[in-house]
């Protein structure tokens, strides 16, 4: 199973990814970090999720970069953290974001089960600097194909699950 998890920055949707997760696959089970630690919040935010998964029994491996990369077990259930960081380091941080979308297929064909979390940064209605938009525009297409690509997608609105596509869980 594919399953993609969206919603708004502070909505639950990491807390609500990693226990349902946990819930509904006993066996191994892997956090792929994405976040960099470049300053004191995010710093505070890798530590916070840190301790949102304790005893939730995930092998954590920090991938900023090149999904690719990762040695995954066949039988493992992953879960992305996330994909908004995933392409700012792709495509800030000397990556190749162009890369993306075919390391997530990839990823979602070697492992079990594959949850993405990715974010709606499209509802404030600030305008932003070209480099933000275009960043901002990949995102969306990114999350597109992620909707294709995906089982079941939800939206977590205020620590409530909202089923886009696909089955309940």
């Amino acid at each position: 199973m594919t399953l993609l998890v969206t919603g708004g920055s502070g909505s639950g949707k990491s807390v609500w990814a990693e226990k349902t997760i946990h819930a509904l696959y006993p066996g191994h089970k892997i956090y792929l970090a994405t976040m960099q630690s470049s300053d004191p919040e995010s710093t505070k935010r890798i530590l916070r999720h840190r301790r949102q998964r304790e005893g939730l029994g995930f092998e954590t491996i920090e991938c900023p970069l090149n999904l690719a990369s990762v040695q995954i077990d066949s039988d493992a259930s992953v879960l992305l953290e996330d994909i908004p960081n995933l392409l700012a380091n792709e495509m800030f941080g000397g990556g190749d974001y162009t890369r993306i979308l075919p390391d997530l297929h990839a990823l979602a064909r070697k492992c079990r089960h594959l949850f993405m979390v990715t974010n709606d940064v499209f509802s404030d209605g600030v305008r932003y600097s070209d480099e933000t938009a275009l960043y901002m525009q990949r995102l969306g297409v990114l999350n597109q194909a992620l909707t294709c690509l995906a089982d079941t997608v939800t939206e977590v609105v205020y620590s409530i699950p909202v089923y886009i596509k696909g089955s309940r869980l």
